[in-house]
């Protein structure tokens, strides 16, 4: 299940992310059709089957995901009018409060009925514990698997068979205010050096560089990913991880130490390890900070999320993540991959309105989110056919144009692995360990994990 690059399996070009409409399924034809029609036969039907309740547990709060939560919430209106027998129960939790959740309910095989995770690594386990169902009959409905972006099903499968439904294809840009850059005269780095200058320029004048909630350590994982990549190419950090070479790589080492040198410059705001990402967020998003490095899901809060004042977006742009002289890698390359897809629990009670829930859920999103909340789904997308801020269309275009895009590395790797990972990042980044030791202790977990 290790994936050295999701482009290789995406094979990402216009024509395949945007050819296709996600819009070809008549809702008519999920997979409880008979409730669906407006006959009386049928509505008497509906109203003979007993009544249910379907728990779904989500990670996208009101408060953090106003356009995603609200989209959400008429998604489930519209499946329960549609099936008046369902009553869909919401459990809504943040990104990391999600993750502790689902591990601990796991434990005690009491899942959700439907829920969200994430591909490849993360999902594994859950798959391997027979906590998943396979999904495979769900995509043969209506020819469905046409509907996604070729590559992102695979991601959620093991030994073939499909576990999740992906909503989200990410990549991970650097957001900047412009404004900001405008104030203290800097431009737009291009190499690793220029962003140390612009760094020094904005800390040396009382402004902070960049907002990292590293207590949440993922968010740093992002930053060490890219200097990986730029000074070992694609190939150093994926072969670590998948054993065809070795985290002691000396470029993954330099990569480490480049992390620590950033650390000496001042670059992230005060308190970095302590701060959760979206307490550092806020700060980005009050003119607090002057870069943010983050997914391309958080792309809503720049362009269409109307509770943020229209004058903070209009000064947000992002820049692709600076090479590093002698390195490599390609600035045209990107960490990222598909986000969050829709599982249903193995042991689900309701498994046939789970199933269709997920079908429609699915469907709905890949039609509402990218207009409607500035995402990009897991199905196909006729940009031809919806209204996108400038902002989405120049993230859209650098997803078609990547030269390579590599998986958030705790998802490739194994659940323990992966802990061991991002307990190394935050010790890093609070220079409690060597490069080295960084690398070493890296090189010994993913031994043990073979």
């Amino acid at each position: 299940m290790k994936k050295k690059s999701f482009l290789s399996l995406m094979a990402l070009s216009t024509a395949g992310l945007i050819a296709l409409s996600a819009c070809g399924a008549d809702d008519s034809e999920d997979a409880a059709s008979a409730d669906e029609n407006n006959n009386g036969g049928d509505t008497n039907e509906a109203a003979e089957q007993e009544e249910v309740t379907l728990d779904f547990m989500h990670l996208w709060p009101q408060g953090s995901s106003p356009d995603h939560y609200r989209i959400v919430t008429e998604i489930i209106e519209e499946f329960e009018e549609m099936h008046p027998h369902v009553t869909v129960e919401m459990e809504v939790l943040e990104n990391e409060q999600y993750k502790n959740k689902l591990q601990v309910v796991s434990s005690s095989n009491q899942l959700p009925d439907v829920g969200m995770t994430w591909p490849a690594g993360f999902l594994e386990p859950y798959v391997n514990g027979d906590l998943f169902a396979p999904l495979d009959d769900v995509l043969e409905e209506d020819n469905m698997r046409d509907d996604f972006v070729a590559g992102t099903i695979e991601a959620y499968s093991v030994d073939d068979e499909a576990y999740a439904l992906p909503l989200e294809l990410n990549i991970a840009p650097v957001f900047y205010n412009q404004a900001i850059f405008d104030e203290y005269g800097v431009e737009v780095p291009e190499t690793y050096d220029d962003l140390i200058e612009v760094i020094d320029t904005l800390s040396e004048g009382g402004m902070t560089p960049i907002a990292l909630g590293n207590r949440d350590r993922w968010t740093g994982s992002l930053w060490y990913m890219y200097l990986a990549d730029r000074i070992g190419g694609s190939e150093a950090l994926n072969s670590a991880i998948d054993r065809s070479g070795s985290f002691t790589d000396e470029r993954l080492v330099e990569a480490a130490d480049r992390i620590q040198e950033m650390v000496d410059h001042d670059a992230f705001i005060s308190g970095f390890n302590g701060l959760s990402d979206q307490e550092a967020k806020a700060e980005f998003m009050n003119g607090n900070a002057a870069m943010y490095l983050i997914g391309s899901w958080d792309l809503p809060n720049y362009t269409t999320n109307e509770e943020v004042p229209q004058e903070f977006r209009d000064s947000i742009d992002f820049f692709k993540f600076p090479e590093v002289d002698g390195g490599d890698g390609d600035i045209n390359s990107w960490v990222g991959g598909p986000g969050v897809g829709l599982f249903v629990a193995e042991n689900s009670d309701v498994k046939d309105e789970a199933k269709a829930f997920v079908k429609h859920f699915t469907e709905e999103w890949g039609k509402q989110s990218v207009e409607d909340a500035g995402v990009i789904p897991g199905t196909q997308v006729n940009t031809d056919e919806v209204d996108l801020p400038d902002l989405f269309i120049d993230v859209l275009d650098e997803l078609n144009n990547a030269s390579d895009i590599t998986l958030f590395a705790d998802v490739q790797m194994s659940s323990g692995v992966a802990e061991t990972h991002l307990n190394m990042i935050q010790s890093l980044f609070g220079e409690d360990v060597t490069p080295e030791e960084f690398a070493e202790t890296h090189e010994e977990a993913l031994q043990e994990d073979e």
